[in-house]
């Protein structure tokens, strides 16, 4: 798929069928998060991949935003394995796993896989929920999935104009 097209269609997918990725797409989807840029190459981030009905539970006991998912990505960072910009006030960690993350979404669009990323619950209840070492920092998590769902919703398609959201110096 031309990448325009991935990035255009792509959209949040808000109901899914109880078919599961198959191995194969699954696994060109996180090499497409391994191979992401991360600061100083660091590679801070973690993927755990939940497909038990166990710690579909424990996602389900964290957010509504499952929306039946047959399969989640938790995308953490090792909070001790970053780089820390000059200033010290920030850090590589979030964005580098919403860097990971990206690539991971779009991979999945590109191999017919639907997803929502989902950011609506308490990183530190899916931390304790899925017992993860304390350096670890949940994300976000991402749904995939073969969503019933034809299109996205109506206002998946309203954007504003170049000029209102760029500005040249």
């Amino acid at each position: 798929m031309e990448f325009t097209e991935v990035v255009e269609k792509r959209y949040s997918c808000k109901d899914y069928t109880d078919k599961q990725v198959e191995k194969e797409k699954l696994i060109k989807i996180l090499e497409a998060g391994r191979v992401a840029p991360t600061a100083k190459n660091l590679q801070e981030q973690k993927i755990y991949v939940v497909q038990s009905k166990e710690y579909l539970d424990k996602i389900d006991a964290c957010t509504p935003c499952r929306y039946h998912a047959p399969t989640v990505l938790v995308v953490t960072y090792d909070k001790n394995n970053v780089f820390t910009y000059p200033g010290e006030k920030r850090d590589s960690g979030v964005e580098d796993a919403t860097i990971v993350a990206t690539h991971l979404l779009l991979a999945a669009y590109n191999e017919g896989i639907d997803s929502c990323w989902i950011n609506f619950f308490d990183p530190q209840k899916v931390a304790r929920e899925f017992n993860l070492p304390e350096n670890e920092e949940v994300v976000m998590m991402l749904d995939l999935g073969y969503g019933k769902q034809n299109e996205p919703l109506p206002n998946h398609h309203l954007r504003k104009d170049l000029d209102e959201t760029v500005k040249y110096l």
